[in-house]
């Protein structure tokens, strides 16, 4: 069962910069589920609420806060806090790092994908 690790080598077009020769890993910044939910949401919206995200994505106030915070640590959303009256109101966005960093990711798993796929 020899398949070509080609796509899935640091040097393939899908990932970018050459590294060696050595396989690339998957960001783990985006690789967790409900990250990957939040940026992938948010890279198809132009913002959406806490309330929204926690409504779509079908998560707890505490889960949606902590993986929240994680991607804006690492730069890929940015978060607008403000006050609708006494309520506040949390609103998230993608940044063009998160965009950039969400695009290299899925070009990552196609390549996976493709080297996966059985040859007929």
């Amino acid at each position: 069962m020899a398949r070509s690790n080609a796509a899935l080598k640091a040097d393939s077009p899908a990932m970018g910069k050459p590294q060696a020769g050595k396989v690339s890993t998957l960001d783990r910044t985006i690789h967790e589920p409900i990250r990957l939910g939040i940026l992938s949401a948010l890279a198809v919206n132009e913002s959406l609420t806490f309330n929204e995200l926690k409504s779509l994505l079908g998560v707890t106030d505490g889960n949606l806060s902590v993986h929240a915070r994680k991607l804006e640590e690492a730069g890929f959303i940015a978060c607008h806090k403000s006050f609708a009256g006494r309520t506040p109101r949390t609103d998230y966005r993608v940044t063009p790092d998160g965009q950039a960093s969400l695009e290299k990711y899925i070009a990552h798993m196609e390549a996976i994908l493709k080297a996966a796929k059985p040859r007929k």
